[in-house]
């Protein structure tokens, strides 16, 4: 008999509605980034883009809650996108132009809890692993050039063309992953501005950057696997030899998928 495919929720982006505008601008919009479902699917796993179920929509809502997501799908990943709000970690926005969006915040914290709550493995993108951090009493740098200012640049006009050194921890998980890597092949796209400052309870650094210090990954120390990257590996194409391969990561996190479903 076959086995029945994973299925992996994924969590949504959102466009909030633009004043003075028409159409579909007007309207509130949630989304996935094609190349995070793509990654995904390269596995051979369903993959279901996870509302939010806030009310005030305009329509009669039924009782299905974020719970019943956990309940129904066999792991999460959290995407990247819009920076958090600081108000989400108890700061408040040193400029206007970095206060997140707080809606989202509210809605991925809650998903978070409920996949935790079910042990249902979770992995964190970019955001999604700042929003780990947070979502377990951590904090962020609002801004790394003005509040950690180094040598290297995390965010760069070319977008998923910029990429960095990384460095694993010794007895970590993606040093366990990736035993015998050439070093010069540990460069991971970097997409970001923001970045975890105090780690969260129950967490571990699992990477950082060499050359500053700033965390690139961490893991929960719990039973639940809970792992978060902050570079984007759906931007690691397995034929560029420039960048870390990512499919061992993802492998791992379907391993425990499936672990957890059986």
């Amino acid at each position: 008999m076959a086995t029945k495919p994973l299925k992996i929720g994924i969590s949504a982006r959102i466009d909030h509605p633009q004043p003075g505008q028409a159409g579909l601008r007007s309207k509130t919009l949630q989304y996935l980034e094609q190349s995070v479902a793509h990654w995904a699917m390269s596995r051979d796993v369903l993959v279901f883009m996870v509302p939010t179920v806030a009310t005030g929509g305009g329509i009669v809502r039924s009782n299905i809650r974020l719970s019943d997501y956990a309940d129904a799908l066999d792991g999460l990943i959290l995407q990247g996108g819009s920076d958090m709000s600081p108000h989400s970690y108890g700061e408040e926005p040193l400029q206007p132009e970095w206060a997140g969006d707080p809606v989202r915040d509210a809605y991925e914290m809650e998903l978070l809890h409920e996949f935790i709550e079910v042990r249902k493995p979770v992995l964190g993108i970019c955001r999604g692993a700042q929003l780990i951090n947070v979502a377990l009493g951590g904090t962020l740098y609002q801004d790394l050039p003005t509040q950690k200012p180094g040598p290297v640049q995390h965010l760069s006009d070319a977008y998923d063309r910029h990429h960095h050194a990384v460095q694993f921890v010794e007895d970590g998980l993606l040093a366990r992953l990736y035993p015998d890597v050439d070093p010069a092949t540990l460069h991971v796209v970097s997409v970001h501005h923001q970045a975890v400052r105090t780690l969260g309870r129950d967490l571990a650094v699992d990477a950082v950057c060499p050359d500053d210090g700033v965390i690139e990954a961490l893991r929960g120390t719990g039973r639940n696997f809970l792992l978060g990257l902050q570079w984007h590996p759906e931007f690691h194409h397995p034929s560029n030899p420039a960048l870390l391969d990512c499919t061992p990561i993802l492998d791992e996190f379907l391993r425990n998928v499936r672990k957890r479903r059986w």
